[in-house]
């Protein structure tokens, strides 16, 4: 090989060296020649914050009704409130102060009964609300005044003055008579005193169904009593 030979493989061997920093190599932003771009990211895509719902505000229930102020013994009392909800919320009842002879329905705020005999008087402050679970209304308190139906009769006595005292003698000091009765025969508790021997008649008034029993005794102005008549009865229905 001559020695221009060598030189030239020399100078090949330069320049390929050469190349081959220069393809390694940028310089800046410059990129070199025969390379593919770089991609520039992109910024992934914002959500616009969602804006929660507004509620609208409760709405309470409304309830009306005009409850009776008087109900009647062995008949039957019943009052039903209407309420209801704009919201279309479900409503649900309480009461307060009920009388112990009547119930309460919860689910439609019905306050019903019948009064015995012995729940006769006044009921106060009876107080019925509604609520829909949030907000509550209730209507005026209210009284109940119950009162007996029981029906009452009368008997009217009737008995012939004593003329003689027990031994036979004459009677001239009669001062009056005493009229006693109950529903028991040997239980005549109830007393009627009539201070004048000049009346033989008398009407027991306000007597209550039953049967009841009846006597009348003479006394004098001595205080002395005669043995008692003997017992009458009457029914009243």
């Amino acid at each position: 090989m001559s020695i221009t030979t060598a030189r030239t493989r020399a100078l090949a061997i330069t320049l390929l060296v050469s190349l081959t920093l220069t393809a390694c190599f940028d310089s800046g932003n410059k990129r070199a020649v025969g390379t593919d771009p770089v991609a520039t990211p992109t910024p992934p895509p914002t959500t616009p914050p969602t804006t929660p719902p507004v509620s609208e505000p409760n709405q309470a229930p409304t309830i009306s009704g005009t409850p009776l102020t008087s109900a009647k013994t062995n008949q039957p009392y019943a009052f039903q409130p209407v309420a209801s909800d704009p919201d279309g919320d479900k409503v649900t009842f309480k009461v307060y102060n009920k009388p112990a002879w009547a119930t309460f329905d919860p689910a439609t705020g019905k306050l019903a009964g019948t009064p015995s005999s012995s729940s006769t008087g006044k009921f106060s402050n009876i107080t019925i609300v509604a609520s829909d679970g949030t907000d509550s209304v209730q209507l005026k308190p209210f009284e109940i005044t119950v009162a007996s139906t029981a029906t009452t009769g009368s008997a009217t006595l009737s008995w012939q003055p004593p003329t003689e005292n027990a031994d036979g003698s004459p009677l001239t000091n009669l001062a009056g008579y005493v009229i006693r009765y109950g529903t028991r025969s040997d239980a005549l508790t109830t007393e009627l005193k009539i201070s004048n021997p000049g009346i033989t008649t008398a009407m027991i008034e306000d007597l209550a169904p039953a049967t009841w029993y009846f006597t009348v005794s003479a006394y004098t102005s001595t205080g002395v009593e005669s043995v008692p008549s003997a017992v009458g009865s009457k029914t009243v229905t």
